[in-house]
């Protein structure tokens, strides 16, 4: 309680007080006013100052030194949680009394009527003040400072990343204000300020004491995809991506976690710019020198693909010791096809060195060598005559390629498609990906390619044909196509033939066109060269020679006997030699040489 303000009463009869008589001349009403006077004189919304007397956890008891204490809830405290008895707070008189006898206040509202005086004074004298996080909001959190919503933005809570922003609601922390809104009645604080200066200053000590090589425990305070950033204690430094582990590395994530303490190594900085190049895998042996000493061209290995390009696949067989398996070596075919058409990213594969070079570190591997090569038994396994199924891989103009298992591919000429028909490109015979019945014709080892046909498995049927389309037979035969230098003429059983264009002239005189059908004479039957040369005009020419021939013979059998006799006689008769003048010559001459 405050002290009177007036001084005792010096004729105080105190026997006239013992024996219940009335105080001296004082009555009961002077007494009570002048204990009234002795207290504060207060008015209602006023703002005064009064002490915490009392505290629970729900209310504080707040003397102000009038005849009653005024009760204040604990919430309107909560940016304070360091408050305690005997603290001197401001209050807001509401009620001087209420229906109970009890007087109001409110810290709350004595903090909102003198707030922005202090907000303003605050960032005036660039002033540490306390306040109270109450809940987070969109880019930062909301922050009680005397009473007014202040905004704190997530960047200015703290140097570091913040990964969880709800760890620091119902927490009270010093802020500075460093920007204030009058119009919108906005408050913009920060606690980063705070220490910015102080790590500035701790920067520029460490960063004078840095030196290249020299090792440091750090903290990972960040991960990106590109690196890691580790926090020196005030001083930030990056390890790059590849300089975290010997091998390769996807993401820094399968290296590190964020908060992790590790040592690493300085590998440069940058005065001006204070940027650290911080490396971890330069703490340990570099893995080719840790190698196996043992292990030589010829050996199995065993390792995971860790990238793929169309070439080939880099395959690290121990931590930042890698081999490329091209994709040449990855298939006995000599069909290149890109390396993910063998295996992708991921795959545990086993592979066979193929070269070793230590001082260079590279290493070359292949995975076709763990089967056995197809061409070393060839004849065996396909001799010449043998019959069998392969796959049509691609197509020229003189032949078609094709695979009949993995490494063993063979040519099929287009001379050997077909016994009958003429085939200009492959294309019109087949198709790629499609299954052909072949034949074994040559073997090639040394180029490693078979020489295959498809005719063959079938009879030549130009044995048949040589009886059928004899010289000067007739048949009939459809125009399919017209040439500069003839016509092609298909004939029965699939086979077509050849006419030059004087041999395509009608009896009429006109030309013959594509798609008639025609009677057509066989003027030349080539078997080896597999050709039938045709001719449409030659039937009716022979047969108006044969008219001729005919009429002259008519003519001559038509003559009077007479003339026949004299025309015989008119012509000298050939004596023939006989027996007996050969015999004479034979005497004559004998006698001659006697």
């Amino acid at each position: 309680m405050a002290e009177l303000k007036n001084s005792p009463i010096e004729d105080f009869d105190w026997e006239a007080f013992e024996k219940g008589e009335t105080a001296g001349e004082k009555t009961r009403e002077e007494l009570t006013r002048t204990y009234d006077e002795s207290l504060n004189t207060v008015k209602d919304n006023e703002v005064i100052e009064g002490t915490i007397i009392a505290l629970n956890k729900r209310e504080a008891v707040v003397n102000i030194g009038y005849k009653s204490d005024g009760i204040i809830p604990m919430n309107e405290f909560r940016y304070n949680p360091d408050l305690k008895v005997g603290d001197v707070v401001e209050v807001f008189i509401e009620n001087q009394e209420d229906k109970k006898g009890q007087l109001i206040l409110s810290h709350k509202k004595a903090r909102a009527a003198r707030s922005w005086d202090r907000i303003n004074a605050a960032l005036a004298n660039d002033e540490v003040i306390k306040g109270y996080i109450k809940c987070r909001t969109k880019g930062g959190m909301i922050v009680d400072v005397f009473g007014i919503e202040a905004f704190l933005p997530g960047s200015q809570i703290d140097v570091k990343p913040i990964r969880d922003y709800d760890m620091f609601v119902g927490k009270t922390m010093e802020f500075k204000v460093v920007k204030i809104n009058e119009e919108f009645k906005n408050v913009v604080v920060s606690h980063k300020a705070l220490i910015e200066a102080e790590l500035e200053a701790q920067k520029r000590e460490i960063i004078s004491k840095l030196e290249k090589g020299q090792v440091l425990e750090g903290t990972v305070k960040n991960i990106t995809s590109y690196g890691v950033f580790i926090d020196l204690g005030g001083v930030d430094g990056l390890i790059h991506i590849t300089d975290l582990s010997w091998g390769r590395v996807s993401h820094p994530s399968e290296v590190v976690e964020l908060d992790q303490k590790l040592n690493v190594v300085i590998l440069d900085f940058d005065d001006e710019k204070k940027r650290i190049a911080l490396g971890l895998k330069q703490l340990q042996p570099h893995p080719w020198d840790a190698l196996n000493p043992d292990l030589k061209v010829g050996d199995h290995v065993k390792g995971r693909v860790v990238v793929l390009p169309d070439y080939g696949a880099f395959v690290e067989i121990a931590p930042g010791v890698e081999g490329l398996i091209h994709v040449s070596e990855m298939s006995w075919s000599q069909h290149l096809r890109a390396a993910q058409d063998f295996m992708k990213v991921g795959d545990e594969v086993e592979a066979v060195i193929l070269t070793l070079d230590r001082e260079d570190r590279k290493m070359s591997l292949g995975i076709k060598q763990l089967k056995k090569d197809p061409w070393e038994d060839i004849e065996v396994r396909y001799p010449i005559g043998s019959r069998h199924t392969a796959k049509v891989r691609n197509f020229t103009n003189f032949g078609v390629f094709v695979e009949i298992e993995e490494g063993v591919d063979g040519l099929i000429h287009i001379s050997d498609l077909s016994w009958t028909k003429k085939i200009k490109h492959p294309s019109e015979f087949t198709q790629i990906g499609a299954d052909i019945d072949v034949e074994v014709l040559a073997i090639d080892k040394d180029n490693r390619r078979l020489s295959l046909g498809h005719k063959q498995l079938e009879e030549n049927p130009w044995e048949v044909f040589e009886n059928i389309f004899t010289v000067g037979s007739v048949h009939e035969g459809t125009i399919v196509e017209m040439l500069d230098k003839g016509a092609i003429i298909a004939l029965p059983y699939g086979v077509e033939g050849f006419a030059t264009p004087k041999h395509l002239v009608k009896q009429d005189g006109t030309q013959a066109q594509v798609d008639e059908k025609l009677n057509f004479k066989v003027i030349e039957f080539n078997k080896d060269g597999k050709r039938i040369f045709l001719s449409h005009s030659r039937i009716f020419e022979d047969e108006a020679r044969a008219e001729k021939n005919a009429e002259r013979r008519a003519k001559r059998a038509s003559r009077p006997a007479k003339q026949q006799e004299e025309a015989s006689v008119a012509t000298p008769a050939i004596e023939k030699t006989t027996l007996g003048d050969i015999e004479a010559l034979a005497a004559l001459k004998e006698k001659l040489s006697k």
